[in-house]
């Protein structure tokens, strides 16, 4: 589908309702410029909750000092 769009002055241009309400629910696109072309693609925030829990590590500090838990981690070894 094509549609011919017009720009207001300050070159801004209205994405149409029905492709914003399928793709773009949380209000984000990706816009990528390539020669003489704007592509712009739906973008949603990766689901990092598949990473919960899937890393185990043994540390010796109280986990309440988060700031001594990331120093043990860090540590050179």
């Amino acid at each position: 589908m094509e549609i011919v769009k017009a720009l207001d002055r300050q070159g801004r241009l209205v994405l149409p309702k029905e492709w914003r309400r399928k793709h773009a629910r949380s209000g984000l696109v990706l816009m990528r410029v390539e020669e003489n072309k704007i592509i712009v693609e739906p973008f949603e925030l990766p689901d990092l909750t598949q990473f919960f829990d899937s890393v185990e590590v043994d540390v010796k500090t109280d986990l309440a000092d988060w700031r001594s838990v990331k120093d043990e981690l860090l540590e050179v070894r």
